[in-house]
């Protein structure tokens, strides 16, 4: 259930038969000719997705991370490293003050994971309290389906392009780019990374068949329901 459709009472009601909860990372960044939020949008929706059938709340996406490569690409927007963090913590606190006693983080964007290193240092701290830091895209079996139908998938790919992170009326190139040094393009500042990757795929097709993501899309919501069910300590 989303938070946003709950007023505090239902969540107070809630936490008096289960103690999980949802939090998805995403960020506002350049995304070849898909959403700038699209991993806002992918992370809230697989998450919203694979939580309704067990009634666990889920919280709206944060909508900002870390992405500062990105900068010289219009629309995206980047937290300081130490605001990122000091973030996660905050929410962090507030749902453990709450009652809330086992979190599931998913992950929308690659260059949040520093907050999985917080979020497990935080719990560290807390008694009684479980932590799961979940990259929904890169799961081993949604990964498995990746695989299986294109090797070659990265940042604003085809991996990423499905119905709802294609606004409407923008057009969507065709073909497929070239896969960039990962390693080298870590090492540019914004202005030279926009010089070297163009419109903004890192590498692969622009977009398989609708029927294709289906799969991809089935995978992670499954493999998401589990991380938020299974193997609780």
């Amino acid at each position: 259930m989303r938070i946003q459709d709950c007023d505090w009472q239902a969540i107070e009601d809630y936490l008096k038969r289960d103690d999980r909860v949802v939090l998805p990372l995403g960020s506002t960044e350049q995304h070849a000719r898909l959403s700038l939020c699209t991993d806002v949008i992918l992370a809230e929706k697989v998450a919203i997705e694979a939580s309704e059938p067990l009634g666990v709340p889920v919280y709206p996406a944060l909508p900002y991370g870390l992405t500062p490569y990105f900068m010289a690409y219009p629309g995206t927007v980047s937290l300081r490293l130490a605001t990122y963090l000091a973030l996660i913590e905050d929410i962090l606190e507030s749902l453990a003050s709450h009652g809330f006693r086992r979190i599931v983080i998913i992950n929308g964007h690659g260059g949040n994971q520093p907050a999985a290193s917080l979020a497990r240092e935080w719990a560290c701290r807390k008694s009684g309290l479980r932590v799961k830091f979940h990259n929904w895209w890169n799961g081993p079996e949604t990964q498995k389906i990746l695989d299986s139908i294109d090797s070659v998938a990265s940042h604003a790919s085809w991996m990423e392009s499905f119905p709802w992170t294609r606004p409407e009326n923008v057009l969507q190139p065709e073909g497929e780019a070239g896969l960039y040094d990962l390693a080298r393009l870590h090492c540019l500042n914004p202005q030279e990374v926009r010089a070297c990757i163009g419109i903004g795929n890192y590498g692969g097709a622009f977009r398989k068949p609708d029927e294709v993501m289906e799969k991809v899309w089935q995978a992670g919501v499954e493999e998401v329901r589990r991380v938020i069910t299974e193997d609780w300590p």
